[in-house]
């Protein structure tokens, strides 16, 4: 199945809408979007590199991140993990506004939460060199500990209070636009996210340039304008490493055959797709299948 862009959270508990991510190049628990793979979502993204070093693209900008260091990222924002060290690890506390607002129309929403998750900001790294920032991330360790325990009572309780404590520390110490961000900048995301999705629905079929600009009402210039300011690549580029990204999950979940998941993942011929293949995993697939098959035995 094909994934959406827009990713809908699968939260633990749906009466308690908060859930932490952990992730290594080739696992997510819980399953969820994990190492080089494009999203947004309506939440509030906190991650922290608990492992080695850790690349995040977000809305085009890389942002190289090492052990002990985090960034917040706003809702709505395009990102993906592009880089990791072998043995690397990252945590993600992903939860919505609502949860730092108290309840709807509250003066802690209207005053404390809206003017920055409204506004032109889109990701604050924390590299712990400041002293609030160096705070924020003992408050993340500590987060990821009580994650990690036997959920008791007052659990809920307990992760509430740290993380509107967590959110008022970074917004005491952040300087933002208080307006809302401009309308063309929120149209050419809606506009990228369409593009990306239509790639996402249709990558296993034949697909022109045209037909992924038609997706945003875009000429064919701008499209590729679109994609590579915010994506850094082609929409060509992207429609490869996305058909790439696909086949990996067949080869380790399959025993289809290269031929086959070639067909599946939208190559018309298998030699297009082993060169394709080598090019953004540095192995051909029949490596990379075996090497994975070695790696979860």
């Amino acid at each position: 199945m094909p994934k959406p862009l827009y990713e809908t959270i699968a939260y633990p508990d749906r009466s308690f809408p908060y859930i932490m991510y952990t992730h290594t190049l080739y696992t997510s628990i819980p399953d969820g979007r994990g190492f080089n793979d494009l999203h947004w979502h309506e939440e509030l993204q906190i991650t922290l590199v608990t492992k080695g070093i850790l690349v995040l693209q977000v809305n085009g900008i890389d942002y190289e991140l090492k052990t002990g260091q985090a960034i917040l990222i706003n809702k709505g924002i395009l990102h993906v993990a592009t880089q990791l060290s072998d043995n690397g690890e990252y945590v993600s506390f992903n939860f919505p506004e609502k949860l730092i607002a108290f309840h709807p129309e509250s003066t802690m929403e209207e005053n404390y939460v809206f003017p920055y998750t409204r506004s032109s900001l889109v990701s604050t790294v924390i590299a712990g060199n400041a002293n609030w920032e160096k705070q924020v991330l003992v408050m993340l360790w500590d987060m990821r500990r009580v994650f990690n325990m036997e959920k008791r009572w007052g659990w809920e309780y307990n992760i509430s209070i740290r993380t509107v404590q967590l959110w008022f520390l970074l917004i005491s110490n952040l300087t933002l636009p208080k307006e809302e961000a401009p309308k063309h900048v929120k149209q050419q995301q809606e506009r990228l996210q369409l593009m990306l999705s239509f790639i996402h629905k249709n990558y296993s079929s034949p697909i022109t340039l045209s037909e992924i600009a038609d997706s945003a009402h875009l000429s064919i210039s701008e499209c590729t304008r679109s994609f590579k300011k915010t994506v850094r690549i082609t929409p060509y580029e992207y429609l490869i490493k996305y058909r790439i990204r696909r086949s990996c999950e067949l080869l380790v979940s399959t025993e289809d055959t290269i031929t086959e998941i070639s067909g599946k993942v939208g190559f018309n011929h298998v030699n297009h797709f082993i060169q394709s293949f080598k090019k953004d995993q540095g192995k051909t697939p029949k490596t990379f299948r075996e090497f994975r098959s070695g790696a979860s035995g």
